[in-house]
């Protein structure tokens, strides 16, 4: 018997992809932690915060959520989180910390990334109410 998931027709690939790029972000938060911790510097506290919560957390949930219903994970909705998700939070976290580094010229920036990053959890959240529930897997 295989115990593999993806032998299961409805495993959701999308949910797998998320899974391992919030385990990316978990390690980055992790570096900047102990980064952190050793200089007694705590600048990049917003920065450490919002990747554990936004990478980490909401991508972890995201890519759970997505592998328990392979339909929502195989959305078009599943499909523009990730882009949105995977190309503005980077650049948020970026800038957030370069502004917190003295750098106020990418307060733009930072204000469109925040803003993408914003509709990318409205569009998880429309994704949830559309395709999540009884008889939705």
């Amino acid at each position: 018997m295989q115990t593999d998931s993806t032998a299961d027709p409805a495993f959701s690939t999308a949910g797998v992809i998320w899974l391992k790029l919030a385990i990316l972000y978990l390690l980055i938060g992790i570096v900047i932690g102990i980064g952190m911790g050793a200089t007694e510097n705590f600048a990049l506290r917003p920065v450490h915060t919002h990747l554990n919560l936004l990478g980490w957390a909401t991508m972890a949930l995201a890519g759970l959520i997505y592998c328990i219903f392979p339909k929502a994970g195989r959305s078009r909705l599943s499909r523009i989180h990730f882009w949105l998700q995977n190309i503005a939070l980077p650049v948020m976290l970026i800038s957030l910390a370069l502004l917190v580094l003295g750098h106020p010229g990418v307060i733009p920036l930072l204000a469109v990334a925040e803003i993408a990053t914003g509709l990318s959890i409205v569009t998880f959240a429309a994704n949830i109410f559309l395709n999540v529930g009884a008889g939705r897997r």
